[in-house]
Order: structure tokens, then sequence, then C-alpha cells
């Protein structure tokens, strides 16, 4: 496909149309694979930190698949802007095979958190991706229904991928979740690949977006910087600390704000603001999120085939709201949506502190998970709308890539922090309890935070709220790791 006929008039027609079905079936197929592989992990990782051992490690292996996941969004970013969808999308599936297949052969807690690494530079690729392709390939009256679409296909994995993976963790093994999701993969990228390939590159490369050679050294320093950051907190070595910490902040910030649209790090308003608001929102709820099995489990004595319908809740309502902020999108604007998700999500946050709470009952999760949940649902998709909607066509590609590092940025921070938390109380011989409690407040705090960051969206020019539609997205970033 010209670059010309991506600009062509809208002939009309709907996602399901003759045109487009392909498109929106190869995008849903890879969304519903990566998000039972999000939700399953999430769901084992207690039984697979008994038979490993490491719970020192546990909070690693969501953050190191984040790390990843930085450097293949900043290098897909700059690919798909120069020469198309294609080969990118082949090659980060490859990658999440590999990282698949390591991890169901891991024979310890550090082979897993390698594997976990490459798993996330294979689904890094994915969020940039799927935006770009909406943002090329479908009509902004079409867009809205398609993130809508696409957060649907969270609904049957929010519904069984938890009970499976944790009845599946407990009959015949935890490796089996792992590896069992490989045919699935060769099902859906067959499908999806012909469909990505046909979005070519942008009718205009701008010189950013080519700088590709400049951008990826950028990519590994803020995944290295983060890295040593939450190494120094984990390692509860007051040297290690105050060394690997500061340089490895200094490295990620400096780094980061040269991936990012100019004034993301102040909170300039706008387009750079809602970069920065979905790093902060994805913080605040995987930091507590990654977490909820455990806390279940280890905690409050579930199975975690029980635990797991907390993660179905919060999935199922994710989507609800999605849903809901997407029906109507032509009457509120997409800043409202983003403050009063936020609100919702503090609440939801601030209630979980119950769970923790012997006296109480343990499926008092299910209510606040569904209500952190539902305040994502309206909070996340927005920002992307707003970066599609306020992103020249020649930096959609790089604008999107840009969101999709804070989304990821964020998830490793927010799970990396509660895990230094938990080791740190592990150590200390007082169990994960303690360490759960100071990493749900941090969460708090950050969410609050992004409560009053948010208000920097709206730019003052933007009246009419039919042109921005608010996009009903997919959970988790369409594909994040958590």
């Amino acid at each position: 496909m010209r670059p010309a006929d991506r600009l062509s008039p809208d002939p009309g027609g709907g996602l399901w149309s003759p045109t487009r079905r392909n498109l929106t079936i190869g995008l849903v197929l890879t969304i519903t694979l990566l998000a039972f592989e999000s939700l399953g992990v999430s769901t084992i990782m207690p039984i697979v930190a008994d038979e490993l051992g490491g719970l020192q490690l546990y909070g690693w292996v969501f953050t190191a698949a984040m790390l990843g996941s930085l450097i293949g969004i900043v290098v897909v970013g700059g690919i798909i802007d120069r020469r198309g969808l294609g080969a990118p999308f082949a090659v980060g599936i490859a990658l999440f095979a590999t990282g698949l297949i390591l991890g169901g052969l891991a024979p310890s807690m550090e082979v897993l958190v390698v594997a976990r690494f490459i798993q996330g530079l294979g689904a890094g690729t994915v969020p940039p991706i799927a935006y770009v392709a909406i943002g090329r390939s479908l009509p902004e009256r079409l867009r809205p229904q398609m993130f809508a679409t696409l957060s649907t296909a969270w609904v049957l994995p929010g519904v069984l991928g938890p009970a499976i993976a944790g009845a599946i963790g407990e009959a015949i093994g935890w490796r089996f979740v792992f590896l069992g999701l490989l045919p699935l993969i060769a099902i859906s990228s067959g499908i999806a690949y012909p469909q990505v390939h046909r979005v070519g590159p942008a009718a205009v490369v701008s010189a950013t977006a080519a700088r590709l050679r400049d951008r990826l050294p950028l990519a590994i320093l803020v995944a290295l910087g983060t890295g040593l950051f939450l190494a120094g907190l984990t390692s509860g070595q007051p040297v290690v600390l105050v060394g690997f910490g500061s340089v490895g902040a200094v490295l990620a910030i400096a780094a980061l704000g040269r991936l990012t649209p100019p004034g993301t790090l102040r909170a300039a308003r706008g387009l750079p603001t809602a970069v920065l608001v979905r790093g902060i929102i994805t913080f605040a709820f995987f930091a507590v999120e990654a977490y909820i099995a455990l806390a279940l489990v280890d905690l409050r004595g579930l199975s975690a085939t029980e635990a797991g319908i907390s993660l179905t809740a919060a999935t199922l309502t994710w989507t609800a709201g999605s849903w809901i902020q997407a029906r109507l999108a032509s009457r509120v604007p997409p800043e409202r949506f983003v403050r009063v998700g936020i609100a919702v999500l503090v609440v939801g946050l601030s209630t979980f502190f119950l769970v923790l709470q012997p006296g109480l009952s343990p499926w008092l999760a299910l209510p606040i998970v569904a209500l952190q949940g539902l305040g994502m649902g309206l909070a996340y998709a927005p920002l992307a709308l707003i970066v599609l909607r306020d992103a020249a066509g020649a930096e959609q590609g790089r604008a999107s890539s840009a969101l999709s590092l804070t989304d990821s940025l964020g998830t490793a921070l927010g799970t990396g922090i509660t895990g230094a938390a938990v080791a740190a109380s592990a150590r200390s011989g007082q169990g994960p309890a303690p360490g759960l409690a100071i990493g749900f407040a941090v969460a708090v705090g950050v969410a609050l935070v992004g409560l009053v960051v948010s208000g920097r969206l709206r730019t003052g020019s933007i009246g009419d709220p039919a042109r921005t539609l608010a996009a009903s997205g997919t959970p988790r970033g369409a594909g994040s790791e958590a």
C-alpha cells in the first residue's frame, strides 16, 4: 500500500466491512494472546516463587519484562515511521515466543527474569504497531470503536485466563502456562501479519523519527538507568542504594527527556502531559495489581485460582470503563474522562488496604480491585487519542512510541518499587505484608500526583468535544506485561 493510498478519502463502512475486517481480527487476536499471558503470569507467580524460591526477585519478574519493552518500544517507534509495520511485528512476535520458551524451561528465578526481559523486548513492539495501524488505516470516526473492540479482546482472557492459569499451575505445573501459549502465537501471528504488513511507512518521515541510531542508545540508557535504580532499592545496602540509585536515576531521566515530546518531564500542556500521565497511572495501578495474587495467596490464604478472580474483576471493569467513555465520546472531552478515571483509581487503591486486614474477608478484594479497573478504563484510553489527535502525521509513530514508553516505564517502576519493599520486608523476616503496605501507599501517593497533573491536559484551544473523541483503549497498553 502506497502512502497516498492511506491518505485517500474515507470510503465508508465500519470495522467489519470487507476492507477492514481482517485488520480488526488480526489486532484483536494479538491483543487476546498478550492478555492471556499477562493475566496468567500474574496469577501463577505465587506458585512460581514457592517452587523456584527467590521471593526477593518476585518484583523483577514483572519489572524485567517492562525494561525489555522500553527498548522494544523505542526501536519500533522509529522503524515503523520509516519502513512500515510488517517486519517489526514479525521480529517482536519471535522475541515474545523465545521468552515464553525460556520462561517455561527456567530452572531458577534468575533465568526466569532474563526470559521475561526477552519477552518484554517482543511485547514492546505491539502497542506502537497497534496505535499506528489504527491511526494510518482508520478514519477518525472509527478509532473509538476500534479501541473499544480491542478492549473487548481482554474480556475472554479476563474471564477465563486467571482461572485457567491458576488451575493449570496447581494441577500440572506453572510451566505449562508459558509453553501452552506457543500454539496460540502461531495462529494469531499468522492471521495478523498479512494485515499489518499492508500498513506502510508514513507519507512524510520527519528528521526526528528517522534518527533510530540516536534513539536506540537512549532507550538502552533508560532501561539501564531504571534497572540500576531499582537494583539499588532492592539491594537493601545503603552504599549500593545511593550509588546505583542516584546514577541510575540521572541516566534514566536524562535519556527519557530526549525520547519523549519536549516538555513531558515538566508536564507542558497538551500532548506532553498526556504522555507523562500515562506513565503515572500505570505506575500506580501496577504497583498494586502485580501483587494482588501474592497478597491474597500468601497473606489471606486463598488459592491461586481464587486470587485470579480479582484479576478477572479488574479486567472486566477496565473494559466496561473503556466502553462507557467510548459511548459518551461525542459529548465529553477525553481530558475530563482522564480526571474522573484517576479519581476513581485513587479511591480503589486507597481502600485496598482493607484487604490486608486479617479480621476482614479477603473477598473484599473483588469490588475494590474492580473499582481500580474501572478507573483505569475511564482514564487510560483517552490519553492515547489525545496523542493521536495532537501528533502530526509524520510524528505519530514517535509520539505513540513515547506514550508506550512512559506506559512501560511507569509499570516497571511501580512493580519494581513495591518489589523492593517486599524484598526488604522478606529480608527482615517479617514476610511480605509490611512491604506490600509500603508499596501500596506509594501507589496512592503517585495516583494523587497524577490527578493534579491531569489538569494540564487541556491546552485551552479545544472547545468542541466532537473533535476530541475519546478512544476506548485496550487494557494494559495493548500488551503490557504486568
